[in-house]
C-alpha cells in the first residue's frame, strides 16, 4: 500500500521552489560568511602573506560548503525525516570501515582515503547522530520519554559510534558525541535525574577507565592539570599557545605580525591553535569579536529551533546548534587551557575539508528548519492512504 506524508490540516500551502529560496535565512548566511572570511585572513597570516597553501583552497571548500548549505536547505523536511536512519547507518557503517581499513595519521586511524580527499566519518557522525535521534524522539510522546525502556534504543545508537570512535582512538570525538547526543536527550524531555545517575556512575568509573587510556591521552590530562611539568615535551602546545595569547595584549600586535606563530613557536596553527594566533594578532578585541560573531550564530539557531513547529525540526535545529556550540566552546577552551588538548577544530575557521563539510551541513539543516519552521507533522511521521 503506497505511503506518504501525513501533514496536519493547519499545515500552509506547499513551499515550491522559488519561495523556499525567499525563506533562507540571508541574515545567517552573512554570519558564517563573515566567520569563513576571518578564517581565509588567519590562514593568509599563517602562510606569511600567501594564499597557498591554506586559505586558496579553504576558501574553494567554503564555496562547495556553501552550495551544499542552500541545496540542504531546499530539501523537504519530511524527506529528510524518512532517509535520517539510512544516513546514520552509512556513516556508521563508514565508522567501521575506518576500523578496517582507514588511513593512519599522527598514531590515529581515522580517515577514510577517497582519492581527491580524506574523509573523516567521525566528524559526519556528529551530524548523522543528530538526524537519528530528531527521527526517533519525534515519534514519542512525553509519556514514552519518561519510560527507560524507550530510551534502549537510542543509547544504543549513541554507543554504537562512540564505541569505534574511541577504538581510532579519538577521545575528544567521543566526548563530543556524548555531549551533543545528551542535550538532545534533555531536550527531547529525558528526566534531569537520569543525567544525574549517569554523571554519579561515570565519576565513579574514572579510575577503571584511567586504566583504558592510552599513554598519550594519559599525558594530555596530566598535562592539563601542569603543563609546566613538561614544558618541551607534552607540554609544550598548551605553554606556547598561553604565551601567544597573553602577549596579544588588549588591541594585538598586528596582522602577520605575531612572534610565537610566524618564528614557528606555536604548533597547529592553521587547524586546532588558530584562534591563538588571532588573539595573539588582533588581541583581546579581536578574540571577543569572533567569539561574538559565534554567539549570534548560536542565536540564530535557538531561535530557529524553539520557532519551528514540529518536533523533528526543533531536536534538528537545536542539535545542530548545539554541536556548533561545542565545537567553538571546545576549541577555544583547550587553547586557553580551561581543558586538555583534545584536537577538536574550530569551525569555519581551521583548516581541514571534513571539519568544513560538516559545519556547513549543519548550517543547512539549522537553514532546513527554518524555512519548513511551519510545517507540522505528526508523530508517525508516514501513514497508509
Amino acid at each position: 500500500m503506497a505511503r506518504r506524508p501525513q501533514i496536519d490540516a493547519l499545515n500552509p500551502p506547499e513551499l515550491t521552489l522559488p519561495r523556499k529560496l525567499q525563506q533562507l535565512n540571508w541574515g545567517l548566511i552573512v554570519l558564517i560568511s563573515m566567520v569563513a572570511a576571518v578564517g581565509f585572513a588567519m590562514l593568509y597570516s599563517a602562510a606569511n602573506g600567501d594564499w597557498s597553501p591554506w586559505a586558496y583552497r579553504q576558501m574553494i571548500r567554503y564555496a562547495v560548503g556553501l552550495a551544499l548549505a542552500i541545496c540542504i536547505a531546499l530539501v523537504d523536511l519530511r524527506w529528510l525525516m524518512k532517509w535520517s536512519y539510512a544516513a546514520y547507518g552509512v556513516v556508521l557503517a563508514m565508522l567501521a570501515a575506518v576500523e578496517v581499513a582507514g588511513e593512519i595519521g599522527m598514531g590515529a586511524q581515522r580517515w577514510i582515503d577517497l582519492g581527491i580527499f580524506q574523509l573523516q566519518p567521525s566528524e559526519l557522525m556528529k551530524i548523522a547522530l543528530v538526524l537519528a535521534l530528531a527521527r526517533y524522539f519525534h515519534g514519542l510522546t512525553h509519556e514514552d520519554v519518561a519510560r527507560p525502556l524507550y530510551l534502549l534504543i537510542p543509547l544504543a545508537m549513541v554507543a554504537a559510534p562512540v564505541v569505534l570512535v574511541l577504538r581510532q582512538p579519538d577521545l575528544g570525538t567521543a566526548g563530543m558525541i556524548l555531549l551533543g547526543s545528551g542535550a538532545i536527550f534533555f531536550l527531547a524531555g529525558v528526566r534531569a535525574w537520569k543525567f544525574v545517575t549517569l554523571l554519579v556512575l561515570g565519576i565513579a568509573s574514572v579510575p577503571i577507565a584511567w586504566q583504558f587510556l592510552r599513554e598519550y591521552q594519559k599525558k594530555r590530562i596530566l598535562t592539563f592539570l601542569n603543563p609546566e611539568n613538561d614544558p618541551l615535551g607534552s607540554g609544550y602546545h598548551i605553554l606556547q599557545s598561553k604565551i601567544a595569547l597573553g602577549s596579544g595584549g588588549m588591541f594585538g600586535k598586528g596582522f602577520m605580525q605575531g612572534s610565537q606563530s610566524h618564528l614557528n613557536f606555536l604548533p597547529e596553527k592553521q587547524t586546532d591553535f588558530i584562534f591563538t594566533m588571532l588573539a595573539e594578532e588582533f588581541g583581546l578585541i579581536g578574540g571577543l569579536g569572533l567569539i561574538g560573531l559565534f554567539v549570534l550564530i548560536t542565536f540564530y539557531g535557538l531561535a530557529i529551533g524553539l520557532r519551528a513547529q514540529s518536533q523533528f525540526a526543533r531536536l534538528l535545529a537545536l542539535g545542530v546548534t548545539t554541536t556548533l556550540f561545542l565545537y567553538v566552546f571546545i576549541n577555544i577552551a583547550m587553547v586557553m587551557g580551561l581543558i586538555p588538548v583534545v584536537g577538536v577544530p574550530l569551525p569555519l575557521i581551521s583548516y581541514g575539508g571534513t571539519a568544513m563539510l560538516t559545519a556547513m551541513a549543519a548550517i543547512g539543516l539549522m537553514m532546513c528548519a527554518y524555512v519548513h519552521r511551519d510545517l507540522r507533522i505528526n508523530r508517525q511521521g508516514l501513514i497508509d492512504d
